[in-house]
Parts: structure tokens; sequence; C-alpha cells
């Protein structure tokens, strides 16, 4: 806005710009002298504006200092945490100024086209205030968009953002020396009934020196530096909001003394004379915003855009007037609930808590594991866990790409894939259903330098698990058309991994480190060397790695440890 900044300011006006969640607006204060031209100087540059190559570069530039800003600043970084935290689909968790590396790919072309989607007369809304002849304002802005036809406005559509079912906790570190606490609640949207009650109830909570909240954390207790309560509303939906600032160790204190204050006000009615003080600071504080030309310009333009309704805001502070204790307390009890609740901490770095929400997450399991080896060398673990009735048992034994040669490269994998194909008593389809009728699963895998087989059980059939495991282990009969199967299957593997470069890449790095240690080789072998094995490689190799002396069999769940 280079020379249109310039014009305006020759007028004695000056010009500025802001973005919100769902507008952009340009305003102007100028002296009465200055109107005609001032509403030429805008109009035209909301409708021909040509976005000159030079002043995109230097206001890209601009922007990317408000970034910089940005992300030093706490507070602004508190909002985006509580606006992420409520919102997981909804625009609202984006931050306004958007994302630095989207905006780093932005271009003009794209801003352009942008503009000329959205920047059209039926998508604008004009507002003039002040010491006008409103008739003469309306025939000039008549005049200039007369040859801006209506045009065709794409609607906006996103994500609705799904109910909240349960609460929510997030903590993140920032370079600060104080915490910032926040207690927050979905509401409903602007024109909602509800909202000026919400507001009322804000105010009376966390708003000014004599606020329930300021009176007992902060002037009481002694546990906050500040603490302040607000409503955000956008046309859809809204936040009830509590932020406190505090040092770090007095964080579980703060948390706990305005859950005490917020039960509080759900469960008995505020007095009347704390409601008359609240609603006579809400009204106060909003006529405030009205004493100027730019406030009162301000708050018509968001009344017509948020209800299309000129008095909304009128309308929407004799509402806040008519709030009573008794409604009071039935919106903190409809929206400020444990179960909607999200709570944020931004903490200085190196102090934020490790949990996510101490209420859920379990402490860590004290358990022991006793173990033993049996006489023909078979290690074994098993330790107790009653807390659901399931158990697991593995055998794992060395073996994998660790006691492989260039020859045999792949076996590891072809065998762990056909270990299950079928045994001397049980056909592949006999062992997934022996297992699976009882509730359960088997599977066997192979790594650098391992090969396991495992099965997950219903604890009560435990041993029936074990049975076959060990059938599998022992007497594993690899028929020649199962191997053929899953050799195909791996080199299909093998050649789809040729193609992704951090395979590819990872291949490479291991023959560069490790040489002709078997390390050095892919782990699924070559296409080469897979398609050259067979069945009787498979069961020589088998007869090599799994045996007792070199596995454990590890036993965990709901068994007895005597088992």
């Amino acid at each position: 806005m280079g020379d249109i900044a310039r014009q305006i300011q020759d007028l004695g006006g000056y010009i500025n710009a802001y973005t919100w969640y769902d507008r952009t607006a340009f305003w102007v204060d100028i002296p009465s002298t200055g109107t005609h031209k001032a509403i030429s100087i805008l109009a035209d540059a909301m409708m021909n504006s040509t976005i000159p190559e030079e002043e995109y570069a230097k206001e890209q530039e601009v922007i990317r200092r408000e970034f910089a800003m940005g992300s030093d600043d706490p507070d602004r970084a508190n909002w985006q945490l509580i606006a992420r935290t409520v919102f997981s689909q909804s625009p609202y968790c984006h931050p306004i100024i958007g994302h630095l590396d989207i905006y780093n790919q932005l271009e003009r072309k794209d801003v352009l086209e942008y503009y000329k989607k959205r920047y059209v007369p039926n998508n604008l809304t004009f507002v003039v205030v002040g010491d006008i002849d409103a008739t003469q304002v309306r025939e000039q802005l008549t005049s200039f968009f007369q040859i801006f036809p209506r045009r065709a406005l794409e609607p906006v559509t996103y994500p609705v953002e799904p109910p909240q079912a349960g609460r929510r906790f997030i903590a993140e570190e920032f370079p600060t020396e104080l915490s910032r606490v926040g207690f927050s609640w979905r509401t409903a949207g602007l024109t909602d009934s509800d909202t000026p009650t919400l507001d009322v109830l804000a105010t009376i909570l966390g708003v000014g020196s004599s606020s329930v909240l300021n009176r007992e954390l902060r002037e009481r207790q002694r546990l906050v530096h500040s603490i302040a309560s607000h409503v955000y509303t956008w046309r859809d939906s809204g936040i009830f909001g509590i932020v406190a600032v505090c040092n770090s160790d007095k964080r579980k204190q703060v948390e706990s003394s305005i859950l005490s204050i917020v039960e509080g006000v759900r469960s008995k009615e505020v007095g009347e004379q704390e409601l008359r003080k609240a609603k006579m600071a809400f009204l106060s504080s909003e006529l405030q915003n009205l004493m100027d030309t730019h406030g009162r310009a301000a708050q018509l333009g968001s009344s017509w855009l948020t209800a299309h309704n000129p008095s909304f805001n009128y309308d929407y502070l004799n509402a806040a007037q008519r709030v009573t204790a008794s409604s009071v307390r039935t919106v903190a009890r409809k929206y400020l609930r444990s179960d909607t609740l999200s709570v944020t901490e931004l903490n200085p770095i190196g102090t934020a808590r490790a949990e996510a929400n101490a209420e859920i997450v379990p402490k860590p399991l004290q358990r022991s594991v006793r173990k033993f080896t049996l006489v023909n060398g078979l290690r074994v673990l098993i330790s107790e866990d009653k807390r659901l009735p399931l158990a697991i048992a593995i055998a794992a034994f060395r073996g994998g790409v660790l006691l492989e040669n260039a020859q045999y490269n792949g076996i590891s994998p072809l065998l762990a894939s056909t270990l299950l194909k079928g045994t001397k008593t049980r056909s592949a389809w006999e062992i997934s259903n022996e297992v699976e009728s009882l509730g359960g699963t088997i599977d066997s895998n192979s790594g650098d330098n391992f090969i396991t087989v495992s099965v997950e059980m219903m604890s009560p059939y435990l041993k029936n698990g074990l049975i076959v495991l060990s059938d599998v282990i022992e007497h594993a009969k690899f028929p020649e058309q199962e191997v053929e199967l899953e050799k195909s299957t791996q080199i299909a593997a093998i050649q789809s991994s040729d193609d992704q470069i951090t395979f590819a890449a990872r291949n490479l790095a291991r023959r560069a480190l490790f040489g002709s240690h078997p390390y050095g080789m892919p782990p699924l072998g070559t296409e080469k060397t897979v398609s050259n094995l067979t069945a009787v490689d498979l069961r020589r190799f088998k007869e090599e790695v799994l045996v007792a002396h070199s596995g454990v069999l590890a036993i965990f769940g709901d068994i007895k440890a005597e088992l």
C-alpha cells in the first residue's frame, strides 16, 4: 500500500488492514473533509489492485518478520497451543497468519488468483461511519461499483469439528521464564442465545482485579502472577477460556484451584451483587469500544458479517443485561464440563510434565520375571500380569542375516514366512484354525539377528497355543508349493524396495559400513539368491538355527509363574 498510504496520509488519515479467522478488513481513519477521496482510494484498491511485483516482494518480507516476532511471543504461542488443542479439524486450529512453510511456497500468481476469486462486490461489506452525508456516500459507492457485476462466488467449505469425547491435556515447552496454564471449553457460536450468558460468566470469573479468580488465586493464595477468563466466539463456534501465568512449580496447585472454582459456579448460583457488577462491567467495556468512529464502524461491520443484522451488537448487549443467576449456573453446567475440558501448559524449557494426563496414564507396572533353563538348554522367562485374561509366548532364536552367507542371503525371512505352512501332523489351515478358533493368533518373523515364532491366546487356552507353537518349531515341513509361493512374494518385496530410495540407500549404507560381514547383505536377500533357495535348504537351515540352546522362550500374561 505504499502509494495508497501516502495519499491517505496527505489527507491527514491513516490506513491499515488485518486478517481475522473469518474476514480480512481494510480500514481508514480520516478527517471528514477527506471522506470522498478516502472512499475512492479504498474502493479502487479493493477492485482494481494489480499487486505489483515490487510491493509483493516487500510485503512478503514484512510478513516473514511477523512470523519471526510471533515465534518469540509466549502469549501468541500459548493461544496457538489452546486453539489446536480445542480444535482438531476446524480451521480455528490453525494460526491466523498461517504456517511459514506453506507461506514460503506462495507466489504472486497464487495471490492474484485468490484476489480475483474472493474480492468481488458480492463478497464485500463497505462500512462508513462519522460526520458524513449518508446520501452522498451511497451515491458515490453506487456509482463506483455499478461497473463491477456480481460474480459467481465459490462457497467456502471446511471440516465440521467433531464433538469432544473426553478431557484433553497437552504440555509444551517454550523459551520463557513462566508457565501459562490454560483451561478451555468449546462453546456455541456468536448468535447462540447462550453466548451472552457465557460472556457474563467469564466477566464474573476472571475480568478485573475484583473477579473471583483474581481474588482467590492471585490475591489470597498468591499462586499466579496474572489470571483472566475470556470468551472468543465466531459464527459457528467459540471458546470459553481461563489462562493463568504462574511459576512452573505452582502449576498443579493452580489447576486444582481453578477446577474448584469452576465447580463452584456449576454447583450453586452466583450472588446477585456479583452478577450485577459483572453485567455492568461487561456493558461498560463494550460501550468503550463505541467511543470513536473506528470502534463503531468495526462493531457495525462485525454485526453484519456474523449475524447479517447491523443492530446485532446492541441486541447482544441487551441480552447480556437480561442474564440471571440461574441462567449463569445453567450454562456453566452445560459447557464447563470435565469431559469437554482442554487443559494446556506452556512451560519453561525443561519443566514440562511428561505425562499427557495424570488421570488416565497408568503408573509403570512393576513386574518380576522368573528365569530358568531347561535341560535341553532352552532359556525360559515367565512373568505374571493379571490385568487382562491374555497371555503371549514368544520363542526367539539366533538367526537372521547374521547367520547367512552370500549364497543363502534371504533365507531367514523365507524361513519365517514358511514355518507356518504345515507340519507333519497339521496343514497350514489347521495351524491357523486351531489357534484362531480359541481367540488367538500365531505369527513368525525374522530380523538381522533373530527368528521368532509367537502365539497370543486367551490365558485359559495358552497350553493349546504352546502345543501348536512347539509343533511348528520342531516339525515344520516346508511344502514345495508353499515355498515357491513365498519365494515369489519375497522377490516382489525385493523389487519394491529397490524402487524406494530409502530402502536402496539403507542397503548401500549397510554394504559401505559392514563390507563382507553378514550385516552388509540386504535383509531380504537378492532376487538371485532367493530364487535359488529350495525347501531342502530351508529344512537344513531350520535344523541349524531353531535349536534349544540358542533360543529363549518368553511367556508373559495372566499365568501362574510355576507353569
